[in-house]
């Protein structure tokens, strides 16, 4: 394909037309609007009569980024959102029922140039240290204690548990504010023009929306990506076997941690993300192995405090769009495809997409470089974060349901094999194309899924006994006397960023 020229002139600004709401389309049309000024006139169009998934209450920490680059006060936004810190995720029931780990933000340790901190740590057991590895990390301590604080240099890496139907709310007053047009109304057709581009939007009212570039935030129903153009879809059930979940919201029965839970079944997990004033909780479960109701029976017997909502069902097929771009059309969000969310990576990937879009942006025509370079760079991105997903499930001592055996015994991508063969073999990982998980977050899964290295670099093997000694001792020390001074993490949030309980309700 040739590069598409626009319909604008250079000095014209770009129209630009998101299609849906809820967290894609507010978080699209906000980085749009505030990044791009006068450059560019950005439509949004959503119906109210469209509900949005708005389950997706957990982040990870480059949601600060996003923050930062719109200029975003945090202590604001955590206010609007009802939101409260996560330093990470507690895992249970996962390698073995009664069993947990903890995958943290931080880093344990210090590394060296030539090897990371986990083979300095392997070499003290080797010498006597009992230690284990979790006590190198003040992320991980601190969620542990339930405390947090902001650290100076930024020490402190952490993310947000939040609202989405409030983010996405509070996006939109930031969007319009910028100069955004919202258009209310249902899509009734998708126009395409003779060279397969999109001409423009017919609304069920008879309005016709027309663009330069489209951006499908329409969620699972993928109206222009999918349904108008015909692109097609990777289905990744085979290695990530879920395919249904329900949410509801409870209240809150004692101050919020700063950390998720992931919490095992015999067909699946559970989650529980505390806000400043409730609690989201919601069941992931394959459909083969336990059907609907008795999912939804499940959940209500394992939650705290009293529902405040009617649980939200919904079904899903994990994959990716085989092209995210195409022609003058642009997948966010759920359009795009589907990452359950045991390590909350939706509002990133919708994160890294609309930065993507922003740094492409075309300028007078649309370049088919562009794209590919675009829908490279989001795969990439996806099948990276497939694997650290699937590692959950396949490395896992648990053999005590059908579900559980056909995790164990599936098949896995050659990449995830070889990460998983690499660590076990030398205790190494590396970080490969600005992959969103640090080496630290694949060795705290790893060990906390049953997987230890069977040798490690004999750099460690360098330091004496009392050198050794003195480098995790000093460590661990450092740790613990920082968690020490730290204040409880509701105290903090409550005076940091407290949100009115009127304001909540």
């Amino acid at each position: 394909m040739s590069d598409m020229p626009m319909h604008t002139g250079p000095k014209q600004p770009i129209r630009i037309v998101v299609a849906g709401g809820g967290t894609a389309g507010w978080m699209t049309a906000a980085a749009l609007s505030r990044t791009l000024g006068r450059t560019a006139h950005v439509t949004l169009v959503e119906s109210d009569l469209i509900g949005t998934v708005g389950v997706g209450e957990s982040t990870i920490p480059p949601l600060a980024n996003y923050l930062r680059l719109l200029n975003i006060a945090e202590a604001d936004f955590m206010r609007a959102t009802h939101a409260t810190f996560k330093l990470g995720i507690q895992f249970d029931n996962w390698r073995v029922p009664g069993e947990g780990y903890f995958h943290s933000f931080g880093a344990a340790g210090k590394d060296h140039w030539a090897a990371g901190f986990q083979h300095f740590w392997m070499e003290g057991r080797e010498r006597g240290h009992t230690a284990p590895y979790d006590d190198y990390c003040v992320e991980l301590i601190a969620a542990r204690e339930g405390k947090f604080a902001h650290l100076p240099d930024g020490r402190m890496n952490y993310a947000f548990q939040l609202d989405a139907t409030a983010f996405a709310r509070f996006l939109r007053g930031i969007a319009e504010g910028e100069g955004t047009q919202r258009i209310e109304g249902r899509i009734a057709e998708v126009e395409l023009a003779e060279d397969g581009d999109i001409a423009g939007l017919t609304l069920d009212s008879g309005r016709r929306i027309e663009g330069d570039l489209f951006i499908d935030c329409t969620g699972f129903r993928a109206l222009l990506i999918g349904q108008a153009m015909h692109i097609g879809y990777d289905d990744w059930t085979h290695w990530l076997p879920c395919d249904s979940a329900i949410a509801v919201q409870t209240s809150s029965v004692r101050p919020p941690v700063p950390y998720t839970r992931a919490m095992a079944h015999d067909a699946g997990w559970q989650w529980r993300i505390p806000l400043q004033h409730r609690v989201g909780n919601g069941i992931v479960y394959c459909s083969r192995y336990l059907d609907h109701d008795a999912a939804e029976e499940r959940l209500l017997g394992n939650i705290e405090g009293e529902t405040t909502t009617k649980t939200n069902r919904l079904r899903f097929v994990t994959g990716a769009r085989r092209k995210q771009w195409h022609r003058n059309c642009v997948a966010v969000g759920l359009s795009s495809g589907f990452m359950e969310p045991l390590e909350s990576t939706s509002i990133h990937l919708i994160q890294r997409a609309v930065l993507r879009i922003i740094r492409m942006l075309p300028a007078g025509r649309i370049a088919q470089s562009d794209i590919d370079e675009f829908n490279m760079q989001q795969m990439q991105d996806m099948e990276q974060i497939r694997d650290f997903l699937i590692l959950h499930y396949k490395a896992t001592d648990r053999r005590d349901s059908p579900f559980w055996r056909h995790c164990a015994g599936m098949e896995m991508p050659d990449s995830l094999a070889h990460k998983i063969d690499l660590f076990r073999e030398t205790g190494r990982v590396f970080r490969t194309n600005e992959e969103l998980f640090a080496e630290n977050s694949w060795i705290q899964v790893m060990m906390g899924q049953g997987i230890m290295p069977e040798s490690h670099h004999p750099v460690a093997g360098k330091l004496s006994d009392r050198e050794l000694d003195h480098l995790l001792s000093g460590i661990r020390s450092g740790v613990a006397n920082t968690v020490a001074e730290l204040p409880a993490h509701g105290d903090y949030v409550a005076r940091y960023c407290g949100a009115k309980e009127a304001e909540a309700a």
